[in-house]
């Protein structure tokens, strides 16, 4: 894990935030983060589609549906995924004894975890932290917990951002963990949003999914969809700003920006991140018959290990970008209209390679440790964007040693 100071963040009033040991995987390492919401939040969250869903996401998911939380209880290490009854039981447990040292009702508690799938959930020691948890809460308390929510990432993902709204400043702050195992649909990722502004629960969760639609579920590392993700909008109301309760009302559009561009933030840093990563390369597909043969001409290109290889090796080796994009199942493709370019280098035209393409300008562009994979189909207006970094040594053995 790479050490050095935590990346600047603005507090957020009203929230508060805590770390603890509870020696879940490693001894001593910090791994276990509440986050404390004032009374009147609202709260709005997405979660991962893999039908195994972890456990915390069953009762995080029950208990969004009895009202607001008071609380989030967020653990690193054990994933609590794959582990049946046994582990929502568990999960159950350390939301009650949150709960009861807060004087709370169970279910105003939402679990999180990240970490090694099957292994059981050591809710006894997560029972046995709570206190030390609970006393460290304090609003500056960011940095401790993106830090304490990693897993295989090698930096912290915290970012800010201030407007105005009503002549009065509103603060956004967001941190996420992902490395590995990130594909749309979340990805192995857990992220915590918070806002000072006064946001209606139900317009906050529209305010989310139009966030997180660009952002995290347009990311990709090795095209595998995780058990636990899960992605919170917390609105605490302490910026004295009225409720923003409809779309058209004042501030809602600046704050749906923010929010957007701080999960864009962390979902450009989650991918740069990602295990073994050494290049990070944006696909844009342009002139599609709709959006979603966009999308699949993208992730074609972005899961393909042949290309992610060539990325690595910065082999500008342009047939394997040409190939994915010919078995991405497009019907009635006209292969003549397609354009293929590296930034602003068109490497493929006319059904070949272009005409002025040399390999020594196509290395100039694939030597880059940040580029752009372009294609034109030439068949619609519509496009799509989706992050995805290399395929590198390093990747296989961080996951093949990921147990050990």
């Amino acid at each position: 894990m790479k050490q050095g100071s935590d990346p600047e963040f603005l507090p957020v009033a009203g929230i508060r935030l805590g770390t603890a040991s509870a020696g879940i995987k490693y001894a001593e390492r910090r791994d276990l983060v509440a986050i404390e919401l004032n009374e009147g939040a609202s709260c709005a969250a997405v979660f991962t589609r893999n039908a195994f869903c972890a456990a915390p996401v069953t009762v995080a998911r029950e208990h969004l549906g009895v009202g607001m939380p008071r609380y989030l209880l967020i653990n690193s290490g054990n994933a609590n995924a794959g582990t049946g009854r046994d582990g929502v039981r568990a999960a159950r447990e350390t939301c009650q004894v949150l709960a009861a040292a807060r004087g709370c009702a169970g279910d105003r508690v939402l679990p999180f975890s990240t970490g090694v799938i099957g292994e059981p959930l050591p809710a006894h020691k997560i029972a046995l932290a709570v206190p030390d948890l609970l006393s460290s809460l304090r609003a500056g308390g960011w940095g401790e917990a993106a830090r304490a929510i990693m897993t295989t990432d090698t930096v912290p993902k915290l970012t800010s951002r201030r407007i105005e709204i009503e002549g009065r400043a509103v603060t956004v702050t967001g941190m996420a963990k992902g490395s590995g195992m990130i594909r749309p649909d979340m990805a192995t990722m857990l992220a915590f949003i918070a806002t000072d502004a006064a946001v209606e629960q139900h317009l906050l969760q529209h305010c989310l999914e139009e966030a997180v639609a660009p952002s995290f579920n347009s990311i990709t590392v090795d095209g595998d969809t995780s058990t636990n993700d899960a992605c919170v909008l917390i609105a605490s109301g302490e910026s004295g700003c009225s409720l923003i309760d409809h779309p058209g009302a004042p501030g809602y559009a600046p704050l749906a920006e923010a929010v957007r561009e701080v999960c864009m933030e962390l979902a450009r840093a989650i991918v740069k991140d990602g295990e073994g990563a050494t290049k990070l390369v944006e696909v844009l597909v342009e002139a599609a018959r709709d959006r979603e043969e966009a999308r699949a001409v993208a992730y074609t290109i972005a899961h393909s290990p042949l290309v992610k290889t060539a990325v690595f090796a910065s082999d500008p080796n342009w047939g394997r970008i040409l190939a994915a994009v010919g078995r991405a199942g497009l019907s009635e493709l006209d292969i003549d209209a397609v354009e293929i370019w590296l930034d602003d280098l068109c490497i493929v035209r006319d059904g070949g390679r272009a005409a002025d393409y040399t390999e020594q300008a196509g290395q100039r562009v694939m030597d880059r440790a940040e580029f752009t994979v372009r294609v034109v189909l030439g068949r619609g207006d519509a496009g799509a964007r989706v992050l995805t970094c290399d395929l590198s040594y390093d990747y296989v053995k961080i996951n093949a040693e990921y147990r050990t």
